[in-house]
């Protein structure tokens, strides 16, 4: 995922060396949008088949596509949208094969109209067939910004890899570029000059080689639909069989580049280990009938399904692991095996995966290194929009800092889900994450599929599982932008407690140490007090288990924008003077 989490601390390497240098055209509104409300057009199609074919031409960075897109109508239509970058001119459309007029279709900003020669009745299945090429747009910075990302390596051979989170699908092939958007299967195949490798989602079902080009075949289900990714460069290939707690068993598999032999190795021998954490505490593997699959991008990296995108560099941290790669990888679980159904609800995806890499530190190395995990997190909350709307959201409108929550969906949904871990503890925590991701409270493989959900799915199913109404945890932390206050008086032997900044009543309980000792204040109204005494030593919420308003983060975020911006006016090159 683009990830904004790593980017203060950790550095992306081999960026995009773009050979064509001229500018590229804007992408149109309806292009640069993934996700909102949901296209007339578009609602009455269930997405059962993609069957895509590119070929990539590196030299001239250009593609040609062919996409044969299988639909059963969930209702009787006679026009239907799709979506498509009109860079990619089309040269054809087809229905059932039957070549359409060009009266018939047109793609003026992306938004490709199709009127259909005769109406499909409620569930029958047709056929929508495109062909286009051209120049796809390329990323300016993957994967903050989305596109094709045409690189070389250190020999001068291709690198190319796509990033389309932000923006869709619809960037380099014809599809519904909505989250609720993903077809039932996919079928790609990918061509590209011998003798480059084109690792993608799914299994691998055979490659084909005519004339100086090679066709790879790989077959994957329920896609995300930004998750569907190529891959092409002369990778070299570890691989693996991975054992599963489960009983199960899969590969592993990791693409990488000549001459990082001996990175590659450590990285690949980090793969068992965050497997098994995640199995232990979220669940199995979703996609055990496909494979845990990493390649090495010129670019940061994103959680295309099966098929991660890497390219950190090889970092090391104090904390043991590579949290790029983990944090990807999270997402295998809360992305791609939980998607959710809207943008607005965003922090399904990056709250629980940013949570992910404190649970792992703790699960490596104990509590220190969870607590200073997420003490580097919550010192990035920023509280300037709630992080849940309620209304129908774009991603770009999510991920925005000034329209939308920003970075907040990461920072804020972890400390979100620390303290209602705490809340909760932990047996009907991970019971309602587990129910979360897979949709039930067991799962074992083969017992469940991907599946979409929302923030309040989520709440129900925390209320159902607390055997309480938690509204008022998820109104005052995900529906509004300011964070809880606390208000702490100390009055004589009383020390007087009360919840301030918050949109409904606030019975979040509160721990108080007074000289050594625990208590546990109850806050049923959002006030309680505690008798002290003469002590000496009081702390209050000494584990730092609840999120609420801290002061000295402003101060320090503060701090650290000025002395940014002070260090970029210290560099700025000054001209000669005669």
């Amino acid at each position: 995922m683009k990830n904004l989490l790593w980017l203060l601390v950790l550095v992306a390497v081999g960026c995009a060396q773009h050979a064509d240098k001229k500018p590229q055209t804007q992408l149109t509104a309806i292009t640069q949008a993934s996700g909102g409300e949901m296209p007339e057009g578009q609602k009455n199609l269930h997405f059962s088949k993609a069957e895509l074919h590119w070929q990539v031409f590196p030299e001239q960075q250009r593609i040609s596509g062919h996409a044969v897109l299988t639909f059963t109508a969930k209702a009787a239509l006679t026009r239907l949208s799709l979506d498509l970058d009109p860079q990619l001119v089309i040269s054809q459309v087809m229905f059932n094969q039957a070549q359409l007029p060009n009266s018939q279709w047109q793609n003026p900003e992306g938004r490709l109209f199709i009127q259909l020669p005769e109406t499909v009745a409620l569930d029958h299945a047709f056929t929508i067939t495109i062909d286009y090429s051209g120049k796809p747009h390329v990323a300016k910075k993957a994967p903050w910004d989305g596109g094709f990302v045409w690189s070389k390596t250190a020999d001068g051979q291709p690198w190319i890899a796509t990033a389309v989170e932000g923006e869709g699908c619809d960037l380099f092939w014809p599809c519904i570029d909505q989250p609720t958007g993903e077809p039932d299967t996919a079928e790609l195949y990918i061509t590209v000059p011998a003798p480059l490798v084109a690792p993608s989602n799914g299994v691998f079902k055979g490659m084909t080689e005519n004339d100086g080009w090679r066709t790879y075949h790989w077959q994957v289900t329920h896609p995300n639909t930004y998750a569907i990714a190529l891959n092409i460069a002369p990778y070299k290939k570890l691989e693996a069989t991975y054992h599963s707690r489960f009983g199960n068993s899969y590969p592993m598999n990791f693409w990488y580049l000549q001459g990082e032999e001996q990175q590659a190795q450590a990285l690949f021998a980090e793969f068992p280990t965050q497997l098994d954490f995640f199995e232990q505490m979220i669940g199995p593997y979703p996609f055990a009938n496909e494979k845990m699959g990493v390649v090495h991008t010129p670019y940061l990296g994103m959680e295309h399904q099966t098929i991660n995108a890497y390219g950190n560099g090889y970092a090391k941290s104090i904390f043991g692991y590579d949290g790029l790669l983990q944090h990807e990888l999270a997402h295998e679980w809360f992305g791609n095996q939980l998607t959710n159904s809207n943008w607005d609800d965003y922090w399904l995806h990056e709250g629980f995966g940013t949570y992910m890499q404190p649970l792992y530190a703790q699960y490596l190395w104990g509590n220190m290194a969870y607590a200073a995990e997420l003490y580097q997190i919550r010192a990035k909350i920023t509280n300037k929009a709630a992080v849940v709307s309620g209304q129908s959201q774009t991603e770009e409108s999510v991920y925005d800092p000034e329209r939308g929550p920003g970075q907040d969906i990461y920072n804020k949904g972890a400390l979100v889900l620390h303290t209602l871990r705490h809340y909760l503890g932990d047996d009907k925590f991970f019971q309602a994450v587990r129910e979360l991701v897979y949709g039930t409270a067991t799962p074992q493989p083969g017992n469940f599929k991907p599946r979409y959900s929302s923030t309040q799915e989520f709440i129900e199913i925390v209320n159902r599982i607390s055997d309480q109404d938690m509204h008022w945890f998820f109104d005052n932390y995900l529906y509004q932008a300011q964070l809880p206050k606390l208000a702490v008086n100390r009055n004589g032997e009383l020390l007087q407690l009360r919840w301030l900044q918050t949109k409904s009543a606030f019975p979040m309980p509160v721990e108080v140490m007074v000289n050594g000792e625990l208590h546990t204040v109850a806050m049923p109204a959002g006030q309680g007090s505690l008798n002290i005494g003469a002590a000496a030593r009081v702390q209050v919420d000494p584990q730092q288990y609840i999120l609420k308003e801290r002061p000295h983060f402003a101060i320090y975020q503060a701090w650290g924008k000025a002395r940014k911006a002070q260090v970029l006016t210290e560099k700025k090159p000054t001209k000669d003077r005669d």
